[in-house]
């Protein structure tokens, strides 16, 4: 049942800080103007939740859509320069929407607009992660956005699910929400029926099946990139929640009166991965692959070593030292990413030597390819 005591409630409730994103069927009526009442009742349970001592971040959809109603457009233009003027104006008016009702309740609210390059970026991602802890420490809401003005590729093809992913690993969060308009995930029964699925323990192909398959887009409310959301924050340790957003009250009978409403995801593994790791496997983007033979495949995933060059088979892509890089299988599989530790010029040179080749080839001491603490395993 969609509003039973969640039996989960010591997961939802330990967790201090947590990740709030809303989507813009909740902000946003069928005239594309921001819709005030709903953001009232977000903004109420966003300040309940503050008020209770823990910790929010809000990832907020919504700047195209309050764009076009500022705007006056009809309907979302499909040419990019136009829903980036759209992304403009309305980002503005949904900041100061922001501002007003939470000033209201006494919170002040700081505007973060992030790019996947941001995000991949290492020193970008670490001055982020840095400026939104200070904002927490100084009890201000940080309210991120993507940057649709400038992230072209984020228009065109992708939404805030994914974002709401990288800024709970970057931000360390205990507990992703995600507030859409339907009323969590469904599956279909033998007569073709949909049904709530309260608790998901792990997300199967037959799951994804209902959600039209894994990233494509779905007529209910975008679920295949929710569920996408799911497996990636949930295989780092970090449980989600997809609620029905429209709901009054949906915030606080979650998080304070200890009711799922929605659907949970729980965390695939007991331990959560570790900040630097959750960045090697989902945020850094590879510069390049190295495909390595069955022998180094069995020491990287079944016996936790370090990558060395005798692995190795073949080098593609254009790195440098310190680059992050794919593992793949000789069929050009990634099972695997880390940080390399030589160019790919010098990778190509010395793939398959042993450590006293390659120190007589480079005239210095052999390292491995990818240390084992610079390297999580995605697959096996």
């Amino acid at each position: 049942m969609s509003d039973s005591v969640n039996p989960m409630g010591g997961l939802v409730q330990s967790a201090r800080r947590l990740v709030v994103k809303v989507g813009t069927r909740v902000l946003t009526n069928q005239t594309h103007q921001l819709d005030l009442s709903r953001i009232d009742q977000l903004v109420e349970g966003i300040s309940r939740v503050l008020n209770s001592g823990r910790q929010v971040i809000l990832v907020t959809s919504g700047a195209i859509g309050a764009g076009l109603g500022v705007l006056r457009w009809g309907s979302k233009p499909k040419d990019v320069a136009h829903l980036q003027a759209a992304a403009a104006v309305g980002q503005g008016r949904l900041m100061h929407v922001y501002a007003e009702r939470f000033a209201r309740h006494g919170i002040g609210v700081a505007q973060i607009l992030l790019t996947r390059d941001d995000m991949s970026h290492r020193q970008r991602y670490a001055n982020a992660r840095q400026t939104m802890r200070v904002l927490l420490e100084e009890k201000i809401l940080p309210v991120v956005n993507e940057n649709d003005t400038v992230a072209v590729d984020e228009i065109r093809f992708g939404d805030n699910d994914e974002l709401s992913v990288h800024v709970a690993h970057l931000m360390d969060a205990q507990l992703l929400v995600i507030l859409t308009d339907v009323d969590g995930f469904e599956r279909r029964d033998g007569k073709g029926k949909r049904e709530l699925v309260p608790i998901v323990k792990r997300i199967t192909p037959e799951l994804e099946s209902f959600a039209g398959g894994a990233g494509q887009p779905t007529s209910t409310g975008g679920m295949a990139s929710k569920l996408q959301a799911a497996k990636k924050v949930t295989a780092c340790g970090i449980p989600m929640i997809l609620a029905n957003g429209t709901k009054p009250g949906v915030l606080t009978s979650i998080l304070l009166e200890n009711r799922l409403s929605g659907t949970l995801f729980l965390p695939a593994g007991k331990e959560r991965i570790a900040a630097r790791k959750r960045w090697l496997a989902f945020t850094g983007r590879p510069a390049g692959a190295i495909l390595v033979d069955s022998g180094a495949i069995e020491a990287l995933v079944a016996k936790g070593r370090s990558l060395l060059a005798s692995g190795v088979r073949k080098v593609d892509g254009s790195f440098r030292r310190g680059d992050l890089v794919s593992v793949c299988d000789e069929k050009g599989e990634e099972f695997a990413r880390g940080v390399v530790n030589y160019t790919q010029e010098d990778l190509s040179r010395i793939k398959g030597l042993r450590s006293e080749a390659i120190e007589s080839l480079l005239g210095r001491k052999a390292q491995e390819v990818i240390h084992r603490d610079s390297l999580v395993i995605l697959k096996g």
